[in-house]
């Protein structure tokens, strides 16, 4: 037994001096290698290669990884900018119409010296009559009454239904019938003097159109002339824009006219508005204090 184990180390011994000496043969400068070497290396070159590509895939696909989850993540960010982007520019828009119709109001509101112009917003629209009436924020404290014409920048759109002490109801143009009739005089483009005077009488919802009513039968109304208030009845002022022909057609009974108008205000998209006061009892009030003197 002491022998096969004096010859195993003898064995080790020998192969590590062989190795070494191989390996100190290996690191000199020489033009030529041997067929070990050569063997050695393409084996040693064989297995990087194998060992490599794995390598290489998996670095590859961590590599790939990150990179899609950095794209996703700066995707994300480009998404949440533009619609940053999208709501600065929706905000710049309806500041810039919010301005414009303000100045629209402000410009209406220098304009009507024989008034007393109350501004006010529109709070709400009634769900049951959705484009027929609107709550605005004035009420009997900033002397709202009934009956009180209402109007914006581009014209009148309705008349002061009901007021509460801080609110009131303001019934739309598309909301007026018999019992709300409008004395109103048609001013024609072509033609200078006095008007051609009628009643709003309705709204005409297939048209979208006011009905103009109780015209005299040879008058010669034509598509695009301005419709105003004539001030006639006492409850509304005179002069104020109702709207603009749009077509004319005879009655029923072939007696009188029936015109179309195309209100001068959008009902439909109303944010600020205008209550007018006459100033009538002012001025009564002024008159009797003159006479007194």
């Amino acid at each position: 037994m002491l022998f096969f184990r004096r010859k195993r180390l003898f064995i080790i011994l020998i192969g590590f001096i062989v190795l070494v000496g191989l390996i100190g043969f290996s690191f000199r400068d020489r033009d030529n290698v041997s067929t070990v070497e050569e063997f050695f290396h393409d084996s040693v070159g064989w297995l990087q290669g194998i060992v490599h590509r794995p390598v290489e895939f998996t670095t590859d696909l961590f590599d790939n990884i990150k990179d899609i989850k950095r794209t996703y993540e700066e995707n994300q960010i480009l998404k949440e900018r533009l619609a940053q982007y999208k709501y600065l520019i929706y905000e710049n828009q309806e500041l810039k119409q919010d301005n414009e119709e303000l100045q629209n109001v402000l410009d209406k509101t220098n304009s009507l010296r024989d008034f007393m112009p109350i501004q006010a917003s529109v709070l709400a629209r009634s769900p049951e009559k959705w484009f027929e009436q609107v709550t605005i924020n004035k009420g009997k404290q900033d002397g709202v009454k009934a009956n009180m014409a209402v109007i914006t920048g581009d014209g009148m759109v309705g008349k002061i239904q009901t007021a509460s002490e801080f609110t009131s109801t303001v019934q739309l143009l598309s909301g007026f019938d018999l019992s709300s009739r409008i004395s109103v005089t048609v001013e024609r483009e072509d033609q200078e003097g006095e008007g051609v005077p009628g009643l709003i009488e309705g709204f005409d919802e297939e048209k979208n159109a006011l009905l103009l009513k109780e015209i005299e039968y040879d008058s010669d109304l034509k598509k695009g002339d301005f419709v105003l208030s004539s001030g006639l009845g006492g409850m509304f002022p005179e002069g104020l824009p109702i709207g603009t022909i749009e077509e004319v057609t005879p009655d029923q009974y072939g007696l009188t006219q029936i015109a179309y108008v195309k209100p001068a205000a959008n009902l439909k998209d109303l944010n600020h508005v205008i209550v007018v006061d006459p100033l009538m009892e002012e001025t009564d009030t002024d008159e009797a204090v003159e006479g007194e003197e």
